[in-house]
């Protein structure tokens, strides 16, 4: 809800001549920036406080900013509100990821790693809703619930059983795994999964085995890959300014139904793309996905071009901006918005992920920020057509690269992608194409 804040809150703002677009801007990659320290934060204590503890701990700041929202019209204290939410994020963005990768069963983790992104999703569409039709200040009280309810419920969550284990504590790691699995026998995975912690705990991980060591760069030059391109389809920036940019096109449709509309499309997608990534594998949504984006966001640059740099009328086409970035929101979110996350927890070996994971969010956070910035920063000097086509060329480049380097991970255990990784075995664990089965 706080990455969706800006969308509903900012053009309030900004027209009520609190703040400029410069300042507006800075308030929306705010959170960004406070994610690069809360990753660094959290990737020193996630496996100190574990990952439920750390899940919990993250309410309380959430909480805190939305108070802060809803108190003050100050621009130093929105900034500050805005910059603890992203401390929280980081925290939030290290520790989910890790935490639903190692309490999933291999065949149902696609889906349960993509119900992150989803309720993300379903954030930004509930604070677009409330934040159209309410004030500033009750929107940030009624979204202040939310915290609350997260720090009430998941407390009765078992910790993850890798977290257990590497602490040394076999008998809480069973009770663990017998609460998820909904068994009592659960003998044969418990050995499993100790001989696999003991295996990747036995060299002590640092930060720099992250670039050092080639079975961890192979995945962390993945997750670079994944997020760039992810991140460099405009996807961050769009979120940001969704009514900004249904202002400017001139469309017939109000900008609050439209951007609801819009967060609605990507929310109905997101679950699609849930159903879809264990059966259908991680590469072929990937594909689709930026495909379809770059072709929207190529429609939508074009008429953005063609409307503010020649003299041709586009009054009979305004439906044409709206129309390319639905269609933007559902190819982007049936692959590259959910995806990208989920294999976040799959990656990275134990005694590492939580760098991994710290890393990955930091380099988001950086990549979402100058995005955002030079969407803001183009629009205003150059053209909204310019970052449009910028986002389509990174898709097509993405795909590329996708399609050459990241392997398929739809079935395989924590454990048979490290192998894979690690190059033993390699063609009997992992296929970096898709074969005809999995498609």
């Amino acid at each position: 809800m706080h990455y969706g804040w800006p969308s509903p809150s900012i053009p309030k703002l900004t027209m009520e001549d609190l703040i400029t677009d410069d300042e507006g801007s800075w308030m929306a990659v705010m959170p960004l920036l406070g994610a690069i320290m809360g990753s660094m934060m959290v990737g020193a204590t996630v496996d100190i406080l574990g990952r439920k503890r750390t899940i919990l701990i993250s309410s309380l700041p959430y909480f805190a900013t939305w108070i802060m929202v809803a108190c003050s019209r100050s621009v130093a204290v929105l900034y500050a509100a805005r910059f603890l939410a992203g401390i929280a994020d980081g925290w939030v963005f290290t520790a989910v990821p890790m935490y639903i990768g190692e309490i999933a069963e291999a065949r149902i983790r696609g889906l349960l790693g993509t119900l992150v992104p989803t309720a993300f999703i379903a954030g930004i569409l509930a604070i677009n809703v409330i934040g159209s039709y309410l004030s500033i200040t009750m929107a940030a009280f009624v979204s202040s619930i939310i915290p609350i309810l997260t720090l009430l419920t998941f407390c009765w969550m078992p910790e993850s059983p890798y977290y257990l284990l590497m602490r040394s504590n076999p008998i809480q790691a069973k009770k663990s795994l017998q609460t998820f699995r909904g068994t009592q026998d659960v003998e044969v995975e418990v050995a499993r999964l100790t001989a696999a912690v003991k295996s990747q705990m036995s060299n002590s991980g640092r930060f720099i085995d992250l670039f050092v060591v080639k079975t961890n760069r192979k995945p962390l030059l993945i997750m670079v890959l994944l997020r760039a391109a992810q991140q460099l389809s405009g996807s961050a920036a769009i979120t940001f300014y969704t009514q900004s940019i249904f202002m400017e096109s001139g469309a017939d449709i109000s900008k609050e139904a439209a951007s609801i509309t819009f967060f609605a499309v990507q929310m109905v997608m997101s679950l699609i793309c849930s159903a879809l990534v264990d059966k259908c594998g991680r590469r072929p949504l990937l594909i689709i996905s930026l495909s379809g984006s770059a072709i929207s966001l190529f429609a939508e640059a074009t008429y953005f071009y063609i409307d503010q740099n020649t003299v041709i009328d586009t009054s009979s086409f305004t439906f044409v901006p709206v129309a390319a970035l639905i269609l933007f929101v559902i190819m982007f979110t049936i692959g590259m918005q959910a995806i990208p996350l989920v294999m976040l927890g799959e990656l990275f070996a134990t005694n590492i992920k939580a760098f991994g994971l710290c890393f990955a969010d930091i380099y988001f956070a950086v990549l979402a920020t100058l995005v955002s910035k030079f969407f803001q920063i183009m629009r205003d000097s150059v053209g909204i057509y310019v970052p449009f086509y910028t986002f389509a060329v990174s898709c097509v480049i993405g795909l590329v690269l996708i399609c050459i380097f990241v392997p398929e991970t739809k079935g395989k255990t924590l454990e048979e992608i490290q192998i894979y990784f690690s190059g033993e075995e390699k063609s009997d664990v992992m296929d970096n194409k898709c074969s005809d089965e999995q498609i």
